[in-house]
């Protein structure tokens, strides 16, 4: 008879799944259907979901997720790939690229968001008072509805394009050399070697990269907050600054449902991409 002890090791990690992500995950799901405080719960059904689709503010910050998440995740692995094959490539000063890339990763997301809404502000930014000095008038970065959430989103991107770029470096480093030798000994050219080699033998990194830059998208909420407050008006609000903004109104039942929204949405983004891109690499 097969002992019962090493199941025992189980339970501490099944209790703590249990406290702290089922019940919740549970809680919220039907705290949604509520319009609560924290005295008094009415059941209102679907009522919140209803409004949350209804509302153009509301709608508005859904299909902003929709762009800020596919914008940023596409730029991260497209500059990340470039950036990862100059920087093991024989260039002057690699490793000191590389950990220049990689500093902004590790500078707190809030402090580079004020820090960008000083260096864009219209009037006196940095970056605008460079523009006036040769001749250009800079634009309202941050104070322009068709520009703000892709100010914000660029900024994204420069914060997190090292660890896209740290991931792409460690799959191109683990592609063997004797590849490329073989390749050039048959007169391949340069685009060749990297159409054939490089990017199919990368699809691993680049799955991970595409994964981890969708996830933060969709999920984003701090940058957005610390440089615009989803201003001007709803412009560049997200599912995230939406919820929060619902929550300081006192809406809790609508700001939960609007948290069940962006579970349910990155999960029905980010499954079926993480099936198709193991499917690849499993064909491969």
């Amino acid at each position: 008879m097969r002992s019962p002890y090493p199941t025992w090791f189980y339970i501490p990690s099944t209790v703590l799944y249990v406290v702290l992500f089922a019940v919740p995950t549970f809680a919220s799901f039907y705290f949604s259907l509520t319009r609560w405080t924290l005295f008094d719960v009415e059941f209102i059904g679907f009522a919140n979901y209803i409004q949350f689709f209804t509302e153009p503010m509301l709608m508005q910050g859904f299909l902003n997720t929709f762009v800020y998440g596919f914008v940023t995740s596409a730029l991260k692995v497209i500059l990340g790939l470039a950036l990862a094959l100059l920087l093991t490539s024989s260039i002057l000063g690699r490793n000191y690229l590389r950990t220049t890339i990689f500093f902004p990763v590790l500078v707190s997301t809030i402090g580079i968001g004020v820090t960008f809404k000083v260096l864009l502000d219209p009037f006196d930014g940095l970056v605008n008072q460079t523009l006036a000095a040769i001749g250009i008038n800079g634009p309202g970065w941050l104070t322009d509805p068709a520009l703000a959430l892709m100010s914000v989103a660029v900024v994204d991107v420069w914060k997190g394009v090292g660890i896209a770029t740290l991931i792409f470096i460690a799959g191109l480093v683990a592609i063997p050399q004797e590849y490329f030798e073989a390749a050039k000994v048959d007169g391949a050219g340069a685009w060749q070697r990297f159409s054939r080699i490089t990017l199919p033998l990368v699809q691993p990194a680049m799955g991970s990269v595409i994964l981890l830059s969708l996830i933060g998208g969709l999920r984003s909420f701090d940058l957005i907050w610390a440089m615009t407050k989803g201003g001007p008006g709803f412009t560049s609000d997200v599912i995230g600054s939406v919820i929060y903004k619902q929550y300081q109104a006192g809406f809790y039942g609508l700001s939960t449902a609007g948290n069940v929204v962006l579970f349910v949405v990155v999960t029905a983004i980010i499954l079926p991409i993480s099936h198709i891109l193991t499917k690849r690499q499993v064909e491969s």
